[in-house]
């Protein structure tokens, strides 16, 4: 396999990817829809592409981190697959639905091209340290060929067998938990406020103690501090992967009532306007009910 990449999506999320990508010695072509966000692989020595199927090299690797399932089909044209022929495979970090990752490796395997699907779990700094985690699933040869570039990115590879859906099913999964975590924290903190305990007090002890774990110490912090910007994520990104959840869910009848709650917490932060801060901004909405 060629050690060529080509690199399809640079926001905050993959830029970061590329940067360690480049670090480790892998040649990259990026191309994004903003020309601009191109400058700084370039000085770090990417070759930059001015269209998608521009960036692949036959028969090698494309990683695309794309913000939706629209953004993936419309990028995976027909032109991009033929050439990027047999023997190519595409790893696919986009948090998509299940359903969108079973048709994209559908369409691809007509071309010869193997689908590899890998979210990552990980924040921009996550990805920049290396602490990380990707979930893979789909073709089992293909997933062997690209470990070697995933495991370049984070500390943990979890296979979830040959469903190029499974993959995705566990992001969402993952972020679900995450977005409830946040407003068990939002509420938490906000009766704690209420009664005269400053939030940053109640969130150093129960993240010492009870909820010694990442999530709660990393986004507690934000939830605690009211820390929504610089954006890592934005709240419309979160919006988007609930309703997916929900979707998913619905699509094999499982109710998760805590999903609507925090669909309506994204719905309502929206309509506030807060649409350019850090999903973690959903916490918001607890100290608004609270009148603080």
């Amino acid at each position: 396999m060629s050690e060529k990449i080509a690199f399809l999506g640079l926001g905050n999320l993959g830029t970061p990817i590329a940067e360690r990508l480049i670090n480790s010695g892998y040649e990259l072509t990026v191309w994004n829809r903003t020309i601009s966000k191109t400058e700084e692989l370039a000085r770090l020595g990417a070759k930059v592409a001015q269209t998608p199927a521009e960036a692949v090299t036959p028969g090698a690797f494309v990683i695309s981190v794309l913000s939706n399932d629209a953004a993936v089909e419309k990028t995976f044209t027909n032109e991009l697959l033929e050439k990027l022929g047999k023997g190519g495979i595409h790893i696919s970090m986009s948090t998509i639905s299940p359903e969108t990752s079973r048709k994209l490796s559908g369409n691809h395997q007509e071309y010869g091209v193997a689908y590899v699907a890998a979210p990552i779990f990980a924040r921009p700094e996550a990805v920049r340290s290396g602490v990380g985690n990707i979930c893979i699933s789909g073709n089992a040869d293909a997933k062997e060929k690209v470990k070697p570039v995933v495991q370049t990115l984070v500390k943990g590879v979890f296979d979830f067998g040959e469903d190029p859906g499974a993959a995705n099913v566990i992001k969402l999964a993952g972020n679900f938990m995450i977005a409830a975590s946040m407003e068990m924290m939002a509420e938490a903190f906000t009766m704690a406020e209420k009664n005269g305990i400053p939030r940053q007090n109640i969130y150093e002890m129960l993240t010492q103690t009870l909820f010694a774990a990442p999530i709660f110490q990393n986004y507690g912090k934000i939830v605690a501090q009211h820390t929504y910007e610089p954006a890592a994520f934005k709240l419309p990104l979160g919006l988007k992967d609930i309703n997916l959840t929900l979707q998913t869910a619905a699509s094999v009848n499982v109710s998760m009532p805590i999903a609507d709650l925090l669909r309506n917490r994204f719905v309502s932060a929206l309509a506030k306007g807060r649409e350019n801060l850090d999903w973690g901004a959903l916490a918001m909405g607890a100290s608004d009910d609270a009148g603080l």
